[in-house]
């Protein structure tokens, strides 16, 4: 029995993939994008008290070095989060996939499925097979949100359990994804192609931040790469604005978010294409 650390969980989603979803946000990513709006999702915590200091209401205590979070005391002020030099969380809970089904028990009839995202989900892999596993018992879809670092292809157990992979696709060039991510763009490409052709590319996602990355590029490039992969189910194209809220610096004052018109241009690029279920964010 796996065991996940958990930053939250969302009982009732409706952008975390199609209909009416509970997603699970795993904590810990392999990335570090400058234009992350919870990067305190990014590391684990290394218990070193800085929020401990400035918490309000008593809510984190360090106990035998370790940082204690309870969550009844907590008022959610979130000072812990810009106190915390590691882009971490105190505010985390350890869960198998067993007690993951217990927290969902009243909304799984209500739900369409479960989205798992992060941080990077793929990190926690195993938890993801016990899961999913789980979850396909109760006849609901599975969903990823990823950043596209696992060649998912490659493992067939989760891929059995696993109905759909929504993909980042930060930025086609090398230069632009290293910039923003810390990393090459080459194997997010290729797990788009892969994915798309085993039929579990469910969404492709790209944030766009005007004059920092080659958004036009990307998205034309992108969408005429898996244009002739998509099968009877389209791949939708989430195209969504930058925004600033919980980004940290120097992003924030180097990064603006791009007009509706920009956005609009971007989609028609993706339409022209081959791609015709797009949705601007």
């Amino acid at each position: 029995m796996k065991k996940a650390i958990v930053n939250k969980i969302i009982h009732s989603s409706v952008v975390d993939g199609p209909g009416n979803r509970a997603a699970i946000f795993l904590q810990g990513c392999n990335y570090t994008c400058g234009y992350c709006h919870n990067p305190e999702t990014i590391r684990l915590c290394v218990h070193c008290g800085k929020c401990v200091e400035v918490c309000p209401a008593g809510a984190l205590t360090m106990e035998v070095g370790k940082v204690n979070w309870d969550p009844k005391a907590c008022c959610e002020c979130d000072a812990c989060l810009s106190a915390c030099p590691n882009m971490s969380t105190p505010k985390t809970a350890e869960y198998s996939a067993e007690e993951i089904m217990e927290a969902l028990k009243k909304d799984l009839p209500f739900v369409r499925g479960i989205t798992v995202s992060g941080g990077e989900c793929s990190l926690q892999r195993d938890f993801l097979v016990e899961l999913f596993t789980l979850v396909k018992a109760k006849k609901k879809t599975t969903l990823m949100d990823s950043n596209g670092s696992y060649d998912y292809t490659a493992d067939e157990e989760l891929m059995a359990v696993c109905d759909g992979v929504m993909l980042d696709v930060k930025a086609w060039d090398d230069a632009d994804h290293i910039k923003l991510a810390g990393t090459s763009s080459s194997p997010v490409i290729d797990n788009a192609v892969k994915l798309a052709k085993a039929g579990k590319l469910e969404e492709i996602r790209t944030v766009v931040v005007p004059g920092y990355l080659d958004n036009k590029k990307t998205v034309d490039q992108i969408t005429k790469l898996l244009a002739p992969l998509q099968g009877e189910k389209p791949i939708r194209y989430r195209i969504s604005a930058y925004r600033p809220f919980g980004v940290r610096e120097p992003y924030r004052s180097q990064m603006i978010s791009p007009s509706r018109e920009e956005l609009e241009e971007l989609a028609e690029i993706a339409r022209s294409n081959g791609f015709h279920e797009i949705v601007i964010i």
